[in-house]
């Protein structure tokens, strides 16, 4: 009797105690999305002893984000900063573990430094006339090879600079914007002197160095048409004699090259191996030799990202993406048998490995947690936490909740979406809902931390994230539902699997029929502007960088996905579906109050669809509109203070109208400016 009336009495404490500290949380705002702490540029040393990364925080003062550069143990301990104020980018450890090398810019240029792995001051290597892009060390060490653009003679700097910068649009190594040709070229670190290896008319783009040194593949082309990837084919050159060996020949673009550790065959990624298809990555095994090759992966479904080959050439290690997680797998060279090594629920992303690959350095995040970076054996999955960049999220916030769903869509499809809810739901309340809808169209809402959802949670929305026909991480049947081969093409079933997710959730009793709005970004822009082209039961939406007229941004635009999948042909050659598909077609029906925002240097989707769109509604009259024009800003904010102005206006917009609130925004703490100061006059 006595042990029940402790139990009882440490309950009660206990559920006072919690109820206290729940209490001194609070909802999160935009202000706290923006201040959280980034990490990124996770790399473990050869030796797999010390991990190097990056925090990237808020300047505010300054209108940008500002990074410092650490390296710490790999199980764990004290962190040092390891790269001074100047920072830099693309780094990597040299294969013996001895050097460490990044890029960074000089007069205008990105240029190669090099220092010691256990410290000391970086040197410049390289002087290269053009920035340096990509490059990779030579698995001895020895050399650096790197893809740099051609340079201007003098004279040709000269009269650029004077004004001779006209475009001549896919004309040599133009495209719709200025080109130069990309070219291939080796860095002797002994002798410090640079080789141009490849130097015709030549786009370079992915390429890897063979075990011995003596041998390049690497993926090229010969024009550089926005819409004409698929013209990319694998070349083998040897180094001796410069001769060059076309291995592929097909319609389908390949990356991630990576050649065995053995030498006798290489790996690469394509979604086919004949034509350019809308489809999940897949992994092809090559034998230079012979030009043979096979698919590796075809047990496995889903999508992979990153692959690393063992010492033994026997099994190569992927980050494969099913359905809403993100976890690390193996498989067989030679039979193609797959084994998932990491069983989270979350997204983990394996970025380096040591070279005997037994240990890795990974970010995870789940819907609740940050991305941080943890290292562990790769047999045996012990994680090792080796940052905790924001710890405040879970001391202070009030964090939603979020389960998967899933729901049957129209011609048979399972759809899953993410479903966030406010802390503290109570079941059978009616919550006003906000429909979010991802990008791409192959874009994938995970299990991750994404703090619009919380910021939403915390003014009383529960959100509901749709992962529709098109997106990436399912089955290549779920992946080509939206395009017009599996009969569809976009804004038809897609639009079906959103508003059957809602209507499941209104079921339910969880959402206010009266009360919902949408927001999306890219093609979340498009999907949402077609979806207001169709009902009126939102009352907001708020898009994003979308297209809204087919046939007016086929010559400006990034288009090859329509015409070759998701509405097919030209627009004229087939132009009643390029025209029937258009949101803007249908812009009469728009009774829902609209909120447009893009960036005017957004070279994806270009910056005159959204004042298209916007113009219509406007001039027709049956729904109120607002459209924000950003300066300077590509197809995704760089800037805090547009970030901020984006978020808070949407924030306000759908206050407005889904809630009939008028919404106060939150005045930026002084705090964090005054701290900046601080360190600012310290610094000096």
């Amino acid at each position: 009797m006595r042990k029940l009336i402790f139990t009882f009495l440490f309950a009660v404490c206990a559920a006072m105690f919690l109820s206290a500290e729940e209490n001194n949380r609070r909802p999160m705002t935009a202000d706290d999305a923006l201040n959280m702490v980034r990490v990124g540029n996770a790399l473990i040393s050869p030796n797999g002893r010390w991990v190097f990364y990056s925090l990237s925080e808020l300047d505010w003062k300054k209108n940008k984000r500002k990074s410092k550069y650490y390296m710490i143990p790999s199980d764990g301990g004290d962190a040092f900063q390891y790269i001074g104020e100047d920072g830099g980018n693309s780094f990597q450890f040299s294969p013996n573990g001895e050097y460490f090398t990044f890029k960074r810019s000089v007069e205008k240029k990105s240029q190669l430094f090099l220092m010691r792995t256990l410290g000391g001051e970086a040197v410049q290597l390289t002087k290269h006339k053009s920035s340096i892009g990509s490059y990779k060390w030579s698995p001895d060490s020895t050399k650096i090879f790197f893809i740099a653009p051609q340079a201007r003679s003098k004279e040709e700097e000269k009269e650029y600079k004077a004004g001779s910068d006209v475009i001549f649009v896919d004309e040599g190594p133009n495209g719709q914007r200025e080109g130069q040709w990309r070219h291939l070229w080796m860095f002797d670190i002994k002798e410090k002197e640079s080789t141009c290896l490849i130097s015709e008319e030549i786009l370079i783009g992915d390429f890897d160095i063979s075990p011995d040194g003596k041998s390049i593949i690497f993926t090229a082309r010969f024009s550089n048409r926005r819409n004409e990837q698929y013209k990319s084919e694998i070349f083998l050159y040897n180094i001796a004699d410069k001769k060059r060996l076309q291995l592929t020949a097909n319609n389908t673009p390949e990356s991630s090259l990576s050649w065995a550790p053995d030498g006798k065959s290489f790996a690469f990624m394509a979604a086919d191996d004949k034509e350019w298809l809308n489809r999940n990555s897949k992994i092809y095994i090559m034998n230079p030799a012979t030009k043979k090759y096979r698919q590796l992966s075809d047990q496995y479904e889903g999508n992979i990202r990153g692959i690393f080959w063992t010492p033994d050439s026997n099994t190569i290690l992927f980050n494969g993406h099913q359905r809403t997680n993100s976890n690390l797998f193996k498989i067989d060279v030679t039979t193609g048998k797959f084994k998932q090594l990491t069983e989270v629920s979350g997204t983990l992303q394996a970025s380096s490995f040591s070279k005997d690959r037994t240990k890795i350095v990974y970010s995870f995040s789940d819907f609740d947690t940050p991305s941080d970076i943890y290292t562990s054996s790769v047999d045996k999955f012990d994680p090792i936490r080796l940052t905790n960049a924001n710890p405040w999220i879970t001391e202070e916030i009030h964090l939603a909740s979020m389960k998967v769903i899933r729901w049957k869509s129209v011609k048979d499809y399972e759809i899953e979406g993410l479903l966030h809810l406010p802390p503290g739901y109570t079941k059978g309340s009616r919550l006003p809902l906000m429909l979010n809808i991802h990008g791409g169209p192959a874009g994938c809402f995970m299990n991750s931390f994404r703090a619009s959802y919380h910021i939403n949670a915390g003014l009383g929305y529960a959100s509901l994230s749709p992962n529709v026909r098109g997106s990436s991480g399912y089955t290549d049947k779920l992946r080509e539902g939206n395009t017009v081969q599996a009969g569809d093409g976009i804004g038809k079933g897609d639009y079906w699997d959103l508003m059957n997710g809602v209507d499941l959730l209104i079921d339910r009793g969880i959402a206010d029929p009266d009360r919902m709005g949408l927001r999306g970004w890219s093609y979340g822009g498009i999907l949402g502007g077609w979806t207001i082209t169709q009902t009126d039961r939102f009352k907001a939406a708020a898009i994003g960088a979308g297209v809204y007229d087919w046939a007016s941004e086929y010559g400006p635009g990034f288009n090859h996905d329509v015409r070759l999948w998701h509405i097919g042909s030209t627009p004229w050659d087939n132009p009643e579906a390029w025209r029937e598909q258009s949101a803007y077609t249908h812009v009469k029906n728009v009774t829902t109050p609209t909120f447009l925002i893009h960036g005017m240097n957004d070279p994806t989707d270009t910056e005159a669809q959204s004042m298209i769109f916007f113009a219509a509604i406007k001039d027709i009259g049956k729904a109120p509109v607002r459209y924000i024009r950003v300066p300077r800003e590509p197809h995704g904010f760089r800037e805090p203070r547009h970030q901020r102005i984006r978020d808070i206006e949407e924030i306000k917009w759908m206050q407005k109208y889904v809630l009939g609130v008028d919404w106060k925004p939150w005045e930026r703490s002084k705090e964090k400016e005054e701290d900046e100061d601080k360190e600012e006059k310290n610094q000096k």
